[in-house]
């Protein structure tokens, strides 16, 4: 059983674990130790949610099949995205029955850990339909013509993350969720940036077409194994876009008091770091993602602590 997390049956401990694990490799503290234990549950039960999705749309899951075992399909059915995404979504359903009964109950033991966690906090459904829908559209769409297609996607696949953050810690309001909508989006994009090498090995590119014609960058460019002046400026163009996002977004971190406050000003420091990693490459990120160093990630969320401005 995982600590904190009601997570049964035994036998799929290593599986869990495993998911939850690849917090450690994301650009932000996902759930840090400084946090109550209640939020340390519902923040890692949300995110081994959101890693699954991902990892499902992604094609990434363990091999074996046994996902699919879990959600009530055969085991080659692990390959059919699509059908991997509509048996999750299904099995959220059960997340949100309160009904009881045989189908009442989640079957996979990440959705097992969340229904908790929704009841405690009364969380809807519409934002882990969301990221569905987001993992849905990338087995689907491939390329973004404009970059408000690009923020229509981000609002999808990592606007809702925020929102369940300040579900979770009750600190939710018109003006948080807008600024929250900010650093998440941004944060989506920083990751595209380091990752632009990686998509393309999964025929999927975000940077937007439009930008591409005005840089004068084409698919071809993007697959060298370094990148040249056209794809450096491109790179710099929207790295600097998602700077602006992070720095609309900074007042949340302003708006709440103590730990809430260091939690997300790991998070804007975080993509500042990420960001600040890709500027330090020469926005080279063709060889592999940028990543910041630990220090320069704890100078950064330094930074936004020192300057976030309060409120409240």
């Amino acid at each position: 059983m995982t600590p904190g997390l009601g997570i049964r049956p035994p036998a799929d401990t290593v599986h869990v674990s495993a998911t939850l694990d690849k917090a450690t490799s994301e650009n932000f503290p996902v759930a840090p130790v400084f946090l109550p234990r209640a939020w340390r549950e519902g923040l890692m039960a949300v995110y081994g949610y959101a890693r699954l999705v991902d990892d499902i749309g992604d094609g990434d899951l363990a091999p074996g099949g046994h996902d699919a075992v879990l959600l009530g399909l055969d085991p080659a059915a692990v390959d059919d995205r699509l059908a991997m995404l509509d048996a999750f979504e299904a099995d959220l359903h059960r997340v949100f029955n309160r009904s009881g009964g045989t189908d009442g109950s989640p079957r996979h033991p990440l959705l097992q850990a969340l229904q908790p966690v929704v009841r405690a906090h009364g969380l809807t459904p519409e934002p882990f339909l969301g990221l569905i829908e987001a993992n849905r559209q990338d087995q689907r769409v491939t390329r973004y013509e404009t970059y408000a297609d690009l923020v229509g996607y981000c609002e999808l696949s990592a606007n809702p993350v925020g929102r369940l953050v300040l579900s979770l810690t009750g600190t939710s309001t018109p003006e948080r969720i807008r600024r929250s909508d900010a650093v998440c989006t941004a944060l989506q994009i920083a990751e595209h940036i380091q990752d632009v090498a990686e998509d393309l090995g999964r025929d999927r590119i975000y940077l937007p077409a439009e930008d591409m014609r005005r840089f004068h960058v084409t698919g071809t460019e993007l697959a060298a194994p370094s990148a040249g002046a056209s794809v450096r400026a491109l790179v710099a163009f929207e790295t600097e876009r998602a700077r602006e996002l992070l720095n609309e977004g900074t007042p949340l971190v302003g708006s709440v008091h103590g730990r809430l406050r260091l939690l997300l000003a790991g998070f804007v420091g975080g993509g500042r770091a990420a960001l600040r990693a890709v500027t330090a490459a020469g926005f080279d990120v063709l060889p592999g993602p940028p990543k910041p160093t630990k220090g320069g990630l704890l100078r950064e969320v330094a930074a936004v602590l020192r300057t976030a401005p309060r409120k409240g």
